[in-house]
């Protein structure tokens, strides 16, 4: 692809770079051009008459590279980015045309990649990857611009096939265009108007025959966050930004409708409303009354014709903005607001109706209006104190001698606070960055006062407030708050205090009052209270800057090197390399501990299941082992007392798995990690299979030779798998590839409560009569256990809907039942407050045998619950409500649930609540074919696996062996 440098040939590609008022960053921007590997490459700088040197550095350019760089300049500003590129399109000679700002630069080889994809595909439009690079970040922040577009190359013969490209990636610079396409097509950028990236890409996208798509990076999109002068898409302050990027839209509307393209409008609407508007509404609480005023009749005007399609799709909080945004009602949209830009935050103190939740009380009497704001399915209402974001708004702000005097109102979220709770408050300082110190100052005032607790505090920062002065600079703000000895902790939203103008407070920081010798007050990006480290006069500046000097110099260099260095040290450490190397190559050579045992259940996150079984039996023997229990995340919850724990890939964790002589778990110990020969791994895995597993499913078969060798040498660790039945020798044994002579045929240690429970059914389990005490459930009060399997939600999340009206469930039933909600534990449910006392969420307990004990009646998917709790020989009603899209899936499956079901299938919600109307006689209708379904797949279930297991490897006086 390479040519000699041009002498008659056109380019193969001509880059406009444009360019106003930005002589420094223009050379940069040009070079990134001039140095492609691509080199028969021209540039047209077109100057949208620039006052500084711009021009002039553009003709040294062109006079430095004759026949490769070109300027020309307009006669007069125009005001935007439109008309300089058009003046560049009409001189540019290249077979292809691009854009480049003057502020960015081209990635190396963007010129090679996107011609050769338009040669190769014949496409009149090729796009690559964006990158934003944050040019003040300490730590070369970059961040791909809609990357899911780019993971593969991509060619489309029209942009209907692709929506999320015509409505996510507007930007006109990381493309490469055939020049012929768009004179043809005469396209142009609009003139006069800002936003244009947004009409001009949408029409090229329309109007391209093919669209090829590449995985390389070739444009940096270089961002100052910190700089003071905002570019013109981040001027959203001025309300003329808003009207152009409606008539933009408006523009893009009218090609769309011309077209007949409503499915891609419906997408175009839809992220205008979760995007575009989101932009806006962000910046609202800053703002005065006239502009809102006015964006409110704008943004009315334009979204009034707007289709409920595009509404549905809406997040809650997405949606409720909007609505309130339409009726200009302030006082719940600025709360609604704060909640938009700070994810989980309550920041109203809802209202409760007829068993639901809602965002305020205002719209009580318009059903549309209550969907609207109906908030239930967010889960607020069933949050304990610990775990709520709660919004704390700055009501005053003044400054008295050497006091700051603070005062503020915390939102009390359905009285969750209650009237009589001991209150105590305390606010802590913490510097952004990274700090050993934190100043904590107590709150003078905290009480009631409607929905709200209102507090007030006079913080001493002239005398007490002693920062650094050198990393420190930003300083955030936290209120801990604390009812009867529940603490939450808040953030300070700015909204309603006007900072800019609020007075500073004088400060001595410990490297004197050179670095600096007050204290701002300003607003964080999300809304918050926030100070920062400033200097007051011309000696205090001067004094910083020879500070900075300093700190910038030679010698200064030199430690912030030893500093980074040690600090690259410790992340190493800590990486998940360095760890499984140091096992391998250290730990792995330290003596076994004999008698040691490493239990681990579902990856750390539980204390449960087989696992559980095992311990609490040789724990009732009194049995001399050393036990130790692998919990994940921050904090162990519900593992015992009496034994060890360590953080699952903590060094302490490596360590004992390391020098153990039994490693007992039932998913699997981290794959990297190599067993040595002189530990013994007791694999009880966690349920039989009704989908495929292992080897049998597709994306296995697949892999290459190395990731199959790979994940065959973490099998092979196994001594020994349990299984419970001829059922799970013929599928998951063969799947994991588990030779016959590491079977264990016991049945499952978890399942021995469930045998002895089945045997003498009159005889109430222990473990069930404590989890319903607890849970609040009567003696003579019937149990449905709901347990479904896991459901992955749109873009992984993990929140679960109930596949049916609980409501109407607790409404038909809630006399009879109580309805016991147990999602997979890696999903979440959230339950309307109408159904309290009749449906209860039991997701958050750990271990699942005392809720099957507790059950008289099992309602499930093809969760492999089924095969435990048929042990008991109660009831069990499955719901299929999705099986014709569960069937088709790839995977496949070992089990026909039709055709083999020990109870009922139900397909609707009608057919489900019908089958719960009488579980006797479901009882007595599957009788035989539940004791079949229990022959088949727990054949080896007899109620003494823990007792079997513990006996072969501990033997019953303790020795192991």
């Amino acid at each position: 692809m390479d040519r000699p440098e041009p002498g008659g040939a056109d380019p193969d590609i001509s880059v406009v770079v444009i360019v106003y008022n930005d002589a420094p960053r223009l050379t940069t921007a040009v070079r990134s051009v001039l140095d492609q590997t691509l080199r028969n490459v021209e540039v047209v700088i077109a100057d949208d008459c620039s006052t500084d040197r711009s021009y002039e550095v553009a003709r040294s350019l062109a006079a430095a590279h004759p026949g490769r760089v070109r300027a020309l300049r307009l006669p007069e500003n125009s005001g935007g980015c439109g008309e300089p590129r058009n003046q560049g399109l009409a001189a540019a000679g290249g077979r292809y045309v691009m854009f480049l700002d003057s502020d960015d630069t081209l990635e190396p080889n963007a010129c090679r990649n996107l011609l050769e994809a338009a040669e190769r595909t014949g496409a009149d439009l090729v796009s690559g990857r964006c990158v934003r690079v944050y040019t003040d970040s300490r730590h070369d922040k970059r961040v791909p611009w809609y990357p899911w577009l780019y993971r593969a190359t991509r060619t489309v013969e029209s942009i209907a096939e692709l929506p999320d490209l015509f409505v996510f990636d507007t930007l006109s610079t990381n493309k490469c265009y055939r020049r012929d396409f768009l004179v043809e097509n005469g396209l142009a950028f609009p003139r006069g108007i800002h936003y244009e990236d947004l009409l001009f890409s949408a029409q090229a996208y329309l109007a391209a025959g093919r669209i090829t798509l590449i995985p390389h990076t070739v444009y940096h999109w270089h961002v100052a966050q910190k700089s003071t002068t905002k570019s013109i898409s981040n001027r959203r302050h001025e309300i003329n930004n808003f009207t152009d990027r409606l008539e933009i839209h408006r523009r893009i509307d009218a090609v769309l409708n011309r077209l007949g393209l409503d499915e891609l409008k419906l997408h175009k609407d839809i992220k205008f409303l979760k995007h575009d508007l989101v932009l806006y509404l962000r910046e609202l609480p800053f703002l005065d009354d006239t502009y809102r005023h006015r964006f409110a009749e704008l943004a009315r005007g334009y979204l009034q014709d707007f289709p409920q399609a595009a509404y549905a799709r809406l997040d809650r909080m997405q949606a409720i903005c909007a609505y309130l945004l339409m009726r200009e009602d302030w006082d719940n949209l600025m709360p609604a607001v704060d909640t938009l830009i700070n994810h989980n935050k309550i920041s109203a103190p809802l209202a409760a109706r007829d068993g639901r939740i809602y965002w305020c009380d205002r719209y009580f009497d318009d059903p549309g209006a209550r969907e609207v704001t109906d908030v239930t399915a967010l889960g607020h209402h069933g949050r304990p104190l610990e775990t709520m974001f709660l919004r704390n708004l700055l009501t005053g702000y003044a400054v008295r001698g050497d006091l700051v005097l603070l005062e503020g109102a915390v939102v009390n979220p359905l009285h969750t606070v209650p009237a009589d709770a001991r209150l105590t408050a305390e606010l802590e300082f913490r510097a952004r960055r990274r700090s050993l110190q934190t100043f904590r100052f107590p709150v003078r005032t905290v009480r009631h006062e409607g929905d709200t607790l209102i507090w007030q505090a006079s913080v001493p920062l002239s005398g007490r407030f002693r920062p650094l002065g050198v990393v420190d600079e930003v300083w955030d703000v936290r209120l801990h708050l604390r009812a009867d000895g529940r603490r939450t902790t808040s953030r300070i939203t700015a909204g309603n205090v006007d900072l800019e103008s609020a007075a500073a407070v004088p400060v001595r920081p410990r490297l004197s009052r050179l670095m600096a010798d007050r204290l701002a007050p300003e607003v964080s990006a999300k809304g918050h209270l926030a100070f920062r480290l400033a200097q007051h006069g011309a000696a205090a500046r001067r004094g910083r800057a020879l500070v900075d000097r300093h700190l910038h110099g030679s010698t200064a260099r030199t430690v912030k090197g030893v500093y980074r260095t040690l600090r690259a040290v410790k992340r190493e450490l800590a990486s998940g390399t360095r760890k499984v190397q140091g096992y391998h190559r250290m730990l792995r050579l330290l003596p076994v501990r004999k008698g040691t045992v490493v239990f681990e259940s579902h990856l750390g996150k539980q204390y449960s299941d087989s696992p559980r079984a095992l311990y609490e039996e040789l724990r009732r023997r009194r049995l001399p082992v050393t036990a130790i229990w692998s919990y994940a995340g921050e904090r162990p919850e519900g593992f015992p007392e009496d034994a060890e724990l360590v953080r699952r890939w903590s060094w302490r964790y490596l360590r004992a798995l390391a020098q153990a002589e039994f490693w007992i778990d039932n998913q699997g110990y981290p794959l990297r990690l190599a067993k040595r020969p002189e530990t013994t791994y007791i694999q009880t895995w966690h349920g039989s299979a009704l989908k495929k597993m292992g080897f049998d499913e597709p994306g296995y078969r697949v892999m290459s030779e190395q990731e199959q060798r790979a994940y065959q040498e973490a099998l092979d660790r196994f001594d020994h798998f349990v299984v419970r039945s001829e059922h799970d020798v013929r599928t998951l044994a063969r799947a994991y590839r588990i030779p016959e002579a590491k079977l264990l045929r016991t049945g499952y240690p978890r399942n021995d409560a469930l045998v002895r429970a089945a045997r003498d059914p009159r005889l109430p389990a222990p473990a069930a009569r404590r989890l319903a005490e607890r849970l609040g459930i009567g003696p003579d009060r019937r149990v449905v256990l709901y347990a479904p399997t896991f459901r992955a939600g749109p873009g992984g999340v993990r929140n679960f809907s109930l596949p049916f009206d609980v409501e109407r469930f607790a409404d038909r039933y809630g006399d009879r039942y109580t309805l016991l909600v147990r999602s997979h534990y890696l999903n979440r449910v959230t339950l309307p407050p109408s159904v309290a006392g009749r449906v209860i969420d039991v997701t958050g307990e750990a271990d699942i045998t005392p809720l099957l004990l507790l059950a008289d009646a099992l309602v499930t998917d093809y969760s492999s619950v089924m095969f435990d709790y048929a042990l008991l020989g109660r009831p069990i009603v499955f719901y299929v409500h999705d099986w014709e899209e569960y069937s088709r899936d790839t995977r496949g499956t070992y089990v026909d649930l039709l055709q083999e079901a020990p109870g009922p299938v139900a397909r609707t919600e009608d057919e489900l609540l019908a089958a719960l109307s009488d579980l006797p006689a479901v009882s007595a209708q599957y009788e035989a074919q539940l004791k079949e379904f229990v022959d088949k797949y727990g054949e080896y279930d007899r109620g003494d696996a823990a007792a079997r297991i513990v006996d072969r490897f501990f033997g019953p006086t303790g020795e192991a062996r």
